[in-house]
């Protein structure tokens, strides 16, 4: 009978999943295709490359709604269970709610790997190819160069070099400004530790600046505390150019803290996404649980679409609450594994807590 009851639950469970997925995911490609499709005309960009940049997104955003869609889920088949009074009747014959739980658990653990394993492989090789075509195919062309470590940007005669930029505070760290003269002599040489930017100016600290003097020709050095100048770029031509952490995996994303950080930059922001990488498929488990326990409640029985919405309520405060204490991470108000894993140690106290208030 336990196996069977199992069997029958995770049945149920399953034809559910795939419909609320294939639902959403369906939405998702219309929306987004036509949210891009005046960005597409501008610049050109076939509607087969356009239909293809968005399925490129398709495993990244499957990650992202597989926790509501569990929830959802779990509330559906055990909202119908409890409408048929089929968990009456579980609970009569000495079967406790912990137990009727434990293939919501089983299934939270599951999908939680296949997240953690879809990271680690297929989602950063589609979202680099993705992210590839948005911000390189759909902008105006800028003339710009770049590796995926360091970002080189041309720019008329100017060549800039940036060894670090972090994209939640707008600053970079090891900037090279160089500029071309004639016959391809330096013109103009400037090297700064940091710098941020500010109404349309970059403020570069720590300034060695050489200017070429034809009259003795050679450079004239001058060295800076601070100097403000006018780039012709700005945070979000970096942020298209740096390599994004979701084109990355966890593995990779760890190597790279490492690099920023032997080289004495402050590589907090990715520390923050390198352990949400981990933190976040954790939340299957939690969901899991909340919807067991509110699929069981006794308002369910005769109004399931409440239960849904008291579903998607607690998904929306979750990710509200992960998003809040990742930018306590980002301030450095947290620290970095705090602020990743915070959300998901309360929210799993509280579904706990549920659980148990419906036992």
């Amino acid at each position: 009978m336990i196996k069977c009851l199992h069997k029958y639950w995770l049945k149920e469970f399953i034809r559910i999943f795939i419909i609320i997925q294939a639902l959403v995911m369906v939405l998702f490609v219309f929306i987004d295709y036509l949210s891009h499709m005046d960005r597409m005309l501008e610049y050109d960009v076939s509607l087969g490359r356009g239909l293809w940049y968005v399925l490129l997104k398709m495993p990244y955003m499957f990650v992202q709604f597989t926790p509501a869609g569990l929830l959802l889920a779990v509330i559906c088949v055990f909202g119908l269970m409890n409408r048929n009074e089929e968990i009456t009747a579980l609970k009569s014959s000495g079967i406790s709610v912990y137990f009727l739980v434990k293939p919501a658990v089983w299934v939270g653990c599951a999908l939680a790997l296949l997240m953690v394993l879809l990271g680690e492989t297929l989602i950063p090789l589609s979202m680099a190819r993705s992210n590839n075509i948005r911000y390189h195919e759909m902008v105006e062309n800028k003339g710009v160069v770049h590796s995926r470590k360091d970002i080189w940007i041309r720019s008329d005669k100017t060549l800039v070099h940036i060894n670090f930029f972090d994209p939640v505070q707008k600053t970079v760290a090891g900037v090279t400004c160089t500029t071309m003269g004639d016959n391809f002599k330096i013109a103009w040489r400037i090297d700064a530790e940091k710098g941020g930017y500010d109404n349309g100016q970059w403020i570069l600290e720590d300034v060695t600046e050489q200017v070429y003097d034809p009259k003795i020709d050679d450079y004239r050095v001058a060295i800076k505390p601070r100097k403000v100048t006018t780039l012709n770029l700005n945070p979000e031509d970096l942020g298209r150019m740096a390599k994004k952490t979701n084109e990355m995996s966890y593995t990779e994303l760890r190597r790279y803290v490492q690099k920023v950080s032997a080289e004495g930059y402050d590589a907090t922001t990715y520390k923050v996404d390198m352990y949400g990488k981990l933190a976040f498929p954790f939340i299957c488990v939690i969901m899991a649980l909340t919807g067991a326990a509110t699929g069981m409640r006794g308002f369910v029985k005769t109004n399931l679409p409440v239960g849904i919405a008291v579903g998607m309520g607690f998904c929306f405060l979750y990710w509200f609450v992960f998003g809040f204490t990742a930018s306590l991470g980002y301030a450095k108000i947290l620290p970095a594994v705090v602020a990743a894993w915070l959300g998901n140690i309360v929210f799993l106290c509280l579904g706990c807590i549920y659980l148990i208030q419906t036992e």
